[in-house]
């Protein structure tokens, strides 16, 4: 009999469902983020909500906007904090020129996908998308329920 692997711990804090919902995700990229102090111990806790955030570059730089981050109140007693400041994203310079190409030039939008864990340090995955119209998220949806239809029928068998 075959061992399984170990499951890995999940390093998950948040995921944004709602941009796989509404975007046709092309490519995914891995970014570092500039974080405060107050905000790592609520990362830590879990308040976090990425849900209606969105990626901006500004002159040469990814910015992410909107993201919000709930203040500890343990954590941030002598601290004014501001739970949807603008925090700045870390990529490698070959990485966003690519990705200001395709903002620019193709049309396409950054969506925070995730945010986790790697080694204590928090990254997010941000996704190159194209917008869905209203038919494209019904095809999807008929679809995913005709595959769980599918799935259905076979394991009954």
């Amino acid at each position: 009999m075959a061992s399984k692997k170990p499951k890995q711990p999940d390093n998950t804090i948040a995921v944004n469902k709602k941009a796989r919902h509404d975007f046709f995700i092309q490519e995914d990229y891995e970014a570092g983020i500039s974080l405060q102090g107050w905000e790592v111990k609520s990362l830590r806790a879990g308040r976090i909500q990425l849900k209606e955030s969105y990626v901006l570059i500004k002159s040469g730089e990814a910015f992410l906007f909107g993201a919000h981050i709930s203040p500890l109140t343990s954590a941030s007693t002598h601290i004014k904090t501001d739970p949807t400041r603008t925090r700045k994203l870390l990529l490698h310079k070959g990485e966003l020129s690519k990705l200001i190409g395709a903002v620019e030039r193709k049309g396409f939008t950054l969506v925070p996908l995730s945010m986790y864990w790697i080694r204590g340090n928090a990254k997010l995955k941000i996704g190159l998308a194209k917008g869905k119209k209203d038919y494209d998220k019904r095809a999807t949806e008929k679809d995913r329920d005709w595959q769980r239809d599918k799935a259905r029928v076979l394991r009954a068998r």
